[in-house]
Parts: structure tokens; C-alpha cells; sequence
């Protein structure tokens, strides 16, 4: 099965890169360098063709190399759901992130129709221990790779909630300037809890049919509570209660992840370290096969320091799942060793920066 793919990349002043180019055959990637070579850097440059903040939810600016700050830029030829396209991604210096497709400006959320990123990176390692924003931002980011209108559901609903939670504060009493805000959260509300449990279904079938070396995750979704049937009635008899909180304490932005590792019958958050590294790794595999029936072609992975945490067997078995999907991984690490297990079937960069100069050479 022949994978998404980011064919060639381009950066331009985007974090530690003055500029940058590589170029893929559509195989595994691996990216070797010391700590702070840049080789994470690439990998965000990578999820910004998708929408949203990219894999550190940064903002704007912040891509910007330090201490030209004069904006950024991020180009890419790619192998799409459909055709080959040219994807640009930037921002001058103050202003916000632009789009363009095929020479044409486009809105964000046009990303998700050309291709379909999944990733993974350290800060998730806390994922089941954290508290449930985490955990709710990470079944969004799943849940968008299913259905690209997800964003545009969070989008409408986080909006018309902080329109009423400034009514909140201020304490308005008068219904009508709630009513339609409440029936847009509901609408909205439909649409993300419909979304979130048909990419759960999703996620726990795609485990089931798999042989695998990580182990399968029951998930569930939680709300703190319980289920509302009638959202725009639940917020309108809560008004009190949260006009007195100072802001809205019902709805899909209070969900939470439970996640329990079946073979053991153990929840996620009382296992050990490694295995819950697994269950995220196992989640993230789960996602690319699911993706991969529905598209008929495998996402792009991009997996930051995925393989220190793991032993090399299961490094080994890693690679496998990864070439049996004929997915494009970009991963990173800070050894070669680490992808001897992947050997030719992947390509190898090394990542360095020498006096600000970014060395990318292909080893």
C-alpha cells in the first residue's frame, strides 16, 4: 500500500534552521543528531501541514528563527489523498499563519483534504497522568484525523462558549442573550461527541484486528457529569451555577480519556512507565491502520524520540508494524543504532547545526 509522503521540504528562518531542504522517497525517515541539532524542529514544520498550532501547539511567532525574527516559512512537495501537490505554509513577522495550495491562498482546515498526519512526541509520555485537557486534546487530534470537520465543530463551539462565559462573568441575567449561544454550543456539541465516539469505535476495532507486539487499550469517554441528553436545556438550568463559577462547567470541553490496558485489566494511569509508552505507541498504530482502510492509503507518522523508549525488540517490532502499513514515518533519535532494525528499508539524515549553519546530510 503506497502511503501518503512528504516528497521534498523547505524551511526558512523556522526555529533553529536559517534554511533547509531535504528531500524523501516516500520510505521510513530517520532523523540522527545530538540534542538541540533541530532535528524536532523538522518534525513540527511537518505537522504545520496539517491544521492547527502543530505538534508543540505553539504560537505563530514563535516559529520564527530567534533573533532575526522576520518571519517563517515552511514548503513542501507532497504525495496527496488524490495528486502530488506544492503546500506552503508562513508568516510574516507579526501576522498570521498563511496557507497556500497549489499556488492558491487557502484556509487551514484545507490541509486535513490533501493529507493526514498522526504524531507522537514526549510531552504525551505524561498523557495519563496529566490532567484531562491533555488527554481531550489528544482524542481531538485523533478525532480530526478521521473527520476533518472535527476543528471546525471545536472552532464554532469554543466560540460561542466564550461568548457566554463573558456573560457569565459580567452577570447577565436576561435568557435571550444566552438562548442562542447555548443552541449554537448544542449544535456544535452534536457534532464533536458524534465525531469522538465514532473515532473511539474506530480506535478499538483497528487494535482488535491486529497482531501486535504493544498492547490493545480499552478506551472510554467520560464526562464528569454523566451524559446530557438536552445540552441547550442543561445550559440553560445551569446558568446560576455557572454564572457563580464564572464560567460554562457542562459540556464536550469538560471530557475526559479513560484508557485501561485490557490484557491486564489495569487503568492506564497505574501502569508502569513503559507500558504506558506502549499504549500510546499501540493508540498511534491503531490510528494509522483505521486511517489507512478508510483512505486506502496510510497516514504520515512523525514519532520524536520514540525509539529511546523502547527496548530493541520492540523497536525492532515497531519498524515492522510501521513497513507492513507502507507508511511514511519521520522519526528522530539521537543514535544511528537506534534504526539499525530498520536498516535499508528507511532512509537515514543526519542532523547537525554548526555556527547556526543547518547540516542535513543523508548518510
Amino acid at each position: 500500500m503506497s502511503g501518503l509522503a512528504i516528497l521534498a521540504l523547505h524551511l526558512s528562518h523556522f526555529r533553529s534552521h536559517r534554511a533547509a531542504r531535504l528531500v524523501f522517497d516516500g520510505r521510513p525517515v530517520a532523523l540522527v543528531g545530538a540534542n538541540g541539532a533541530g532535528k524536532t524542529n523538522i518534525l513540527e514544520a511537518v505537522s504545520l501541514l496539517s491544521p492547527g498550532r502543530g505538534l508543540r501547539r505553539a504560537a505563530a511567532e514563535d516559529f520564527a528563527r530567534r533573533p532575526e525574527a522576520l518571519g517563517w516559512k515552511v514548503a513542501a512537495q507532497v504525495a496527496g489523498l488524490t495528486a502530488a501537490h506544492e503546500v506552503e505554509t508562513w508568516a510574516e513577522a507579526g501576522a498570521a499563519r498563511q496557507v497556500r495550495i497549489d499556488g492558491k491562498a487557502a484556509p487551514q482546515v484545507a490541509l486535513a483534504r490533501i493529507l493526514r498526519l498522526v504524531w507522537l512526541v514526549p510531552s504525551m509520555d505524561r498523557l495519563w497522568t496529566e490532567a484531562a485537557e491533555g488527554r481531550r486534546r489528544f482524542l481531538d487530534r485523533l478525532t480530526l484525523s478521521f473527520s476533518p470537520d472535527h476543528a471546525e465543530a471545536v472552532l464554532a463551539y469554543e466560540k460561542a462558549m466564550r461568548d457566554r462565559n463573558r456573560l457569565l462573568k459580567d452577570k447577565v441575567a436576561d435568557p435571550h442573550w444566552y438562548a442562542a449561544l447555548e443552541a449554537q454550543m448544542a449544535a456544535s456539541a452534536a457534532v464533536i461527541e458524534g465525531n469522538r465516539a465514532a473515532a473511539v469505535a474506530r480506535l478499538m476495532a483497528a487494535q482488535e484486528g491486529a497482531e501486535t507486539a504493544f498492547p490493545q487499550a480499552a478506551l472510554e469517554i467520560l464526562q464528569p457529569e454523566g451524559p446530557v441528553d438536552d445540552l441547550a436545556r442543561a445550559l440553560a438550568e445551569t446558568r446560576r451555577r455557572d454564572m457563580a463559577a464564572g464560567r460554562t462547567l457542562i459540556g464536550p470541553h469538560r471530557a475526559d480519556l479513560g484508557a485501561v490496558f485490557a490484557a491486564k485489566g489495569v487503568p492506564a494511569d497505574q501502569c508502569s512507565t513503559g507500558e504506558q509508552k506502549a499504549l500510546l505507541i499501540s493508540l498511534v498504530l491503531a490510528n494509522a491502520r483505521a486511517l489507512a482502510a478508510d483512505l486506502g492509503r496510510p497516514p504520515i507518522l512523525l514519532l520524536d524520540e520514540v525509539a529511546a523508549h523502547l527496548d530493541a525488540g520492540r523497536r525492532a517490532a515497531l519498524y515492522d508494524e510501521i513497513c507492513a502499513l507502507g507508511a511514511q514515518a519521520i522519526m528522530t533519535g539521537t543514535e544511528p543504532g537506534l534504526f539499525d532494525s530498520l536498516g535499508a528499508r528507511g532512509q537515514s539524515f543526519l542532523v547537525a547545526d554548526e555556527a547556526g549553519q543547518s547540516i542535513l546530510e543523508e548518510m
